[in-house]
C-alpha cells in the first residue's frame, strides 16, 4: 500500500511538473509583445529592436508576435514616461533604450517621470564605442595621449546624453580636450573628424568597424581604446567587440601605476557601464513575475547559440551576444543608482563645465 501511495505521489509530481512546463513552454502562445523604442525609427536603438526582432520571436515560448514602437520625444523622456504610465506587468510591454534614458533619470533631469531603477531587467545588448584620434597629434597608441602634439578637440551632441561617458574618460584619464558640442549626430561628427575639424572621436563599435577601421587601415585614424567590459564586477576588461584595444581602466593603469578610484572614476564606471557594457536594455514593469524574467534569460540563451544570430551579429556588433538574468539586472540596477556623491559630482561637472541646466 506504501509503495502504491508513493508511486501515486510520484505520477503526480511528474504530471504537476509537465503541466508546469507546458505552460511555460506556451506562455507567450498568441501574444503580441510590444517594444517600445523612445527615439525615431533609422536611429542605433530602433535599428537592433528590428534587428533582435525575429530571433525572440523565433525563441520565446509561444513565439509571440513582437511590435517595435517608436515614441521619440523630449530625448527618449516622453516614451520612457508613456512606459510608465502604460506599461503591462506581464511581460508583454518592453522599454528598449539607452544611457540616453539613463543619464536624465540619473540626475534628476526635469520632466522625468520613470523610475527606471525600479524596473526589471529582461536583457541587454553591449552597444560599445572606441575612442581615436587623428595621427596628426603624433599619437600612435593609447598610452601617448597626454604628449599629443597639438591641442586635442573632442565633437559632440549633448553632454548629459551619450558623450557623458566619454566626457569622463577624459577627466578619468585627466585630459585637456577642447569639447565641441552641438553636433546633430554622431555621423556628422565623424564627418567633421575626416575633414580635420576635430581630432578625438568616440563612435559605438557598428560604426566604429564599418566607418572608421578602413580610416584606420589607411593611416588616417589611431584607435585608443574601449569603455570596457565588466570582470569581477569592474569595468576594467577589454571589450569583446574590439579585443585589440585597452580598456580606459587599462590605459589609466599604463599611465599612473596604479588601478584608477576616486570620484571621476566612480562617476565614469556608473555612466559608462549603463552605456557600454549594456548599452542597449530592455526593461520590463517592476511587478513582472520571476517567471518571465527565467524565461527571457532562456531565450537570451537560445539566441547566443541560433548559428543565425551567430553569423548576422558578427557583421552587426563583431559577434557581441545578449546578456540577461540576475547578474545583469544587478549591475545595471547599481549603476542606475549612484551615491549622492556621484550624483553631485556629475550634476556639478556638467553644469560647470559644459553648462547644463538643471
Amino acid at each position: 500500500m506504501f509503495r502504491k501511495l508513493m508511486t501515486t505521489a510520484a505520477a503526480a509530481a511528474v504530471l504537476t511538473a509537465a503541466g508546469t512546463a507546458s505552460a511555460q513552454d506556451g506562455y507567450f502562445a498568441g501574444k503580441t509583445i510590444d517594444v517600445i523604442v523612445p527615439f525615431g525609427p533609422g536611429g542605433a536603438t530602433f535599428v537592433s529592436a528590428k534587428f533582435l526582432e525575429p530571433y525572440f520571436e523565433k525563441h520565446l515560448p509561444g513565439n509571440p508576435e513582437i511590435n517595435v514602437i517608436d515614441r521619440p520625444g523630449g530625448g527618449s523622456i516622453l516614451g520612457a514616461n508613456w512606459f510608465e504610465q502604460n506599461a503591462k506587468s506581464d511581460g508583454t510591454t518592453i522599454l528598449f533604450t539607452t544611457s540616453s534614458t539613463a543619464n536624465p533619470f540619473v540626475l534628476g533631469q526635469e520632466g522625468v517621470e520613470y523610475r527606471l531603477a525600479d524596473y526589471r531587467v529582461a536583457y541587454s545588448h553591449p552597444f560599445s564605442a572606441v575612442a581615436y584620434t587623428s595621427p596628426e597629434t603624433g599619437v600612435t597608441e593609447a598610452s601617448e595621449i597626454k604628449d599629443a602634439s597639438v591641442p586635442l578637440i573632442y565633437g559632440g551632441i549633448a553632454a548629459a546624453a551619450s558623450d557623458l561617458p566619454g566626457l569622463l574618460s577624459f577627466e578619468v584619464l585627466d585630459l585637456d580636450v577642447k569639447t565641441v558640442l552641438g553636433f546633430n549626430g554622431r555621423g556628422p561628427v565623424r564627418l567633421a573628424f575626416e575633414q580635420g575639424e576635430v581630432n578625438l572621436d568616440y563612435q559605438f563599435t557598428p560604426v566604429y568597424l564599418t566607418q572608421v577601421v578602413p580610416s584606420v587601415e589607411e593611416g588616417r585614424a589611431v584607435p585608443l581604446w574601449t569603455g570596457g567590459s565588466i570582470e569581477d564586477g569592474v569595468l576594467k576588461g577589454r571589450d569583446p567587440i574590439a579585443p585589440e584595444l585597452p580598456s580606459v581602466w587599462e590605459v589609466y593603469t599604463e599611465m599612473n601605476g596604479e588601478e584608477p578610484s576616486g570620484i571621476e572614476w566612480d562617476a565614469f564606471q556608473g555612466v559608462a557601464s549603463v552605456t557600454y557594457a549594456y548599452g542597449l536594455t530592455g526593461y520590463m514593469h517592476p511587478d513582472t513575475p520571476e517567471e518571465v524574467l527565467e524565461i527571457f534569460a532562456e531565450t537570451v540563451e537560445a539566441i547566443n547559440t541560433d548559428p543565425e544570430f551567430i553569423a548576422e551579429s558578427q557583421e552587426v556588433t563583431n559577434g557581441a551576444r545578449l546578456n540577461a538574468g540576475p547578474d545583469t539586472e544587478e549591475a545595471i540596477k547599481a549603476a542606475l543608482s549612484p551615491s549622492q556623491e556621484v550624483k553631485d559630482y556629475l550634476r556639478n561637472l556638467l553644469s560647470e563645465k559644459y553648462g547644463v541646466n538643471f
